[in-house]
């Protein structure tokens, strides 16, 4: 596979977007989401201050999307740091095994480090067994409900 750069996603990676998000939550969950809502709220991620930001795992060749994940942040009263949370990551399945979501998880973790976050969290649905494997192998714990994180190493916490 080609390398993969990741970035900010923009406008015109609405569409992707919307298509992997339809796709995750068909192939994790079996749910059919409603295209219209959906492309509304990617849009708005795209559009607004809202707290959240899509980051775009794209394969230099192609100039083509072929991972994607959502950031958000909660603050932290244990930490006195926000987290952020990964969210509606989906990597296209003719990338899978070419190390997509390692190059978006790595890049959050140095965006998350470089705004001072205090680590990354992430859920996942428990039927979904490969995502847990993937997140496992990174060093993320997933002892607590499911949920997988990885916390920075600081001097003061």
């Amino acid at each position: 596979m080609a390398p993969i750069t990741v970035r900010v996603a923009v406008a015109t990676d609405a569409t992707d977007l919307v298509e992997g998000n339809l796709a995750l939550a068909l192939e994790t969950e079996e749910l059919q989401l409603d295209r219209t809502v959906l492309h509304e709220g990617v849009r708005t991620v795209i559009h607004s201050a809202v707290g959240a930001e899509y980051l775009v795992a794209v394969q230099s060749e192609t100039n083509s999307v072929v991972g994607q994940l959502m950031i958000t942040t909660e603050w932290s009263d244990w930490r006195n740091r926000p987290v952020w949370w990964v969210q509606s990551v989906y990597v296209w399945p003719h990338a899978r095994q070419g190390g997509v979501y390692r190059a978006l998880y790595e890049a959050t973790c140095a965006r998350a480090l470089s705004a001072g976050a205090a680590g990354v969290r992430l859920y996942v649905d428990n039927r979904n067994a490969r995502a847990q494997a993937v997140y496992t192998r990174l060093g993320m714990n997933g002892d607590h409900y499911r949920v997988f994180e990885a916390m920075f190493a600081t001097e003061d916490h």
